[in-house]
């Protein structure tokens, strides 16, 4: 099935990484290509509306999240998937509050943003990074430390047996942005699953 895809990124080398890798998931796919948020909103205008937007945050035109979730509004019917450099698990929260599909670091392997690309245009919603902070200590304080500090009040709620929803209404946010903190926290911990991640809290 044809359709009409956005690349927009101010990289020429990564644009043409990131439309190669489309390019193979989705060879039907019509693909055009933007260096500013001036481009896309140009493309955008014109035609069929586009079925997914695969732009870079740090992106001429995009000034702040705000103007993300201007865009948001101006293409409703589009796929947002967000890809880029950036690892700070808050603002990838800011960034998908706004309401992108997903969030795909420049990090992962193009295998990886493949993946991920076909999972968000399914419906799911994928946050798919890998911090490119210093890696974690082996003990477990130090794993704990390296949290932030709304990551540490999300943890301690989970030891405390709560729910996404509990903690969500503990910490007056919203369940989605409490399941992107467990995600984060998990990775930082080294661990599988909340229960051990629990456990780890405990012990400390």
């Amino acid at each position: 099935m044809s359709c009409r895809i956005i690349v927009a990124d101010d990289h020429p080398l990564f644009r043409e990484a990131m439309v190669n890798t489309v390019r193979r998931i989705l060879p039907e796919a019509r693909l055009e290509e933007a260096g500013s948020l001036a481009d896309v909103l140009r493309l955008a205008s014109t035609g069929d509306t586009p079925d997914t937007l695969i732009l870079d945050l740090r992106f001429p035109g995009l000034t702040c999240i705000g103007r993300l979730a201007e865009l948001r509004q101006h293409l409703r019917r589009t796929t947002l998937i967000v890809v880029s450099m950036v690892d700070d698990p808050e603002v990838i929260c800011e960034v998908m509050a706004a309401g992108v599909d997903g969030f795909i670091g420049k990090s992962v392997s193009p295998e990886a943003i493949g993946a991920a690309i076909l999972a968000i245009r399914d419906g799911e919603v994928v946050v798919d990074y890998a911090p490119s902070g210093l890696l974690p200590h082996l003990d477990a304080p130090s794993e704990l430390e390296q949290l932030t500090h709304r990551q540490q009040d999300v943890l301690r709620l989970i030891a405390q047996g709560k729910t996404n929803k509990e903690i969500a209404r503990a910490l007056d946010i919203s369940p989605f942005t409490v399941r992107i903190h467990v995600s984060s926290l998990l990775k930082t911990l080294n661990v599988p699953t909340r229960t051990a991640a629990a456990v780890k809290y405990s012990g400390n």
